[in-house]
């Protein structure tokens, strides 16, 4: 399944089927027609969500940031964050936003650097329950199935089963996708609590969090960056930090940015936003995707 998207910079969404990718296609022709967009760089999103969910957020985004800076930007979503991760640890996206331990699982392969990230609303993970379930207390989730969204997921997965396991509580995590899916796994009665994050929970519909109740959350840190391969000139790394700055400062551009978790977009460092987590020794919960 592919979607295309002909205006502006943005040359076009491919669809990974699990860890198998479909064949890159050929930038668009307004891309290639413009002389300072020659080179085309690849786009790769964390699908947290339902791959076209993602793509109507990040289309519209990655065509304004196109146009403001001359760069040719190809936006890829994987069907599943291993597939993703995949991707991302082979060094293949010049481009990606990522949870906050994919980047320090990156940069253990490959020179990732962050460039922006949200400076509105710090990360944090969060077990959630039916608002009718009997569950009151962590210790009664022992030896329960938990629903999570991928392994890998920083605080909706490897910092929530880190912090169970310290306390002692054993369970057994199943792997539903998406955010949505855990949501979706709780009301339904599959699972009886699920790992997801603070930023996910307050968006979804005000219906579906009043069937839900939040049982336990971790503590906070910094969101989600966008990051760039070094291979990418730091010319233009530098264009689309200014151009998401830019973004910002209208209205249509505050909506836009809004909608992909970067509302109030601020330079991001890693020494002083993501070097921390490195000690946080999650490595025995981490699944790498050939695992």
């Amino acid at each position: 399944m592919t979607f295309h998207r002909r205006s502006g910079f943005l040359c076009q969404l491919l669809l990974y089927v699990a860890a198998a990718l479909a064949p890159a296609a050929g930038a668009s022709a307004e891309c290639l027609g413009n002389k300072n967009a020659r080179q085309v760089y690849r786009v790769d999103v964390v699908p947290q969500l339902a791959p076209a969910t993602l793509f109507s957020h990040w289309a519209p985004v990655l065509d304004e940031i196109g146009k403001a800076t001359g760069l040719c930007l190809e936006l890829r979503i994987a069907t599943t964050i291993p597939a993703f991760e995949q991707e991302l640890l082979a060094g293949r996206p010049d481009f990606a936003f990522v949870n906050p331990y994919h980047l320090v699982m990156a940069r253990r392969a490959h020179p990732y650097v962050p460039l922006v990230r949200d400076g509105k609303a710090p990360l944090s993970g969060v077990l959630v329950v039916r608002s009718d379930s009997h569950i009151n207390e962590l210790r009664q989730l022992d030896g329960k199935r938990v629903a999570f969204p991928a392994p890998n997921a920083f605080a909706a997965s490897l910092l929530l089963r880190a912090e169970l396991a310290a306390k002692g509580i054993r369970i057994t995590p199943v792997y539903v996708k998406t955010h949505a899916n855990v949501f979706r796994a709780i009301t339904l009665g599959d699972a009886p609590a699920g790992g997801a994050v603070n930023n996910t929970l307050e968006r979804e519909s005000d219906e579906l969090r009043a069937r839900l109740r939040v049982l336990y959350e971790t503590g906070s840190y910094a969101p989600h960056p966008f990051i760039a391969h070094s291979r990418v000139p730091r010319a233009q790394r530098d264009k689309l930090v200014r151009a998401f700055m830019q973004l910002a400062a209208t209205p249509a551009g505050q909506e836009l940015l809004d909608a992909i978790q970067i509302p109030k977009p601020v330079v991001a460092d890693y020494a002083q936003d993501y070097a921390p987590l490195e000690r946080l020794q999650l490595e025995n919960f981490v699944v790498l995707p050939n695992d």
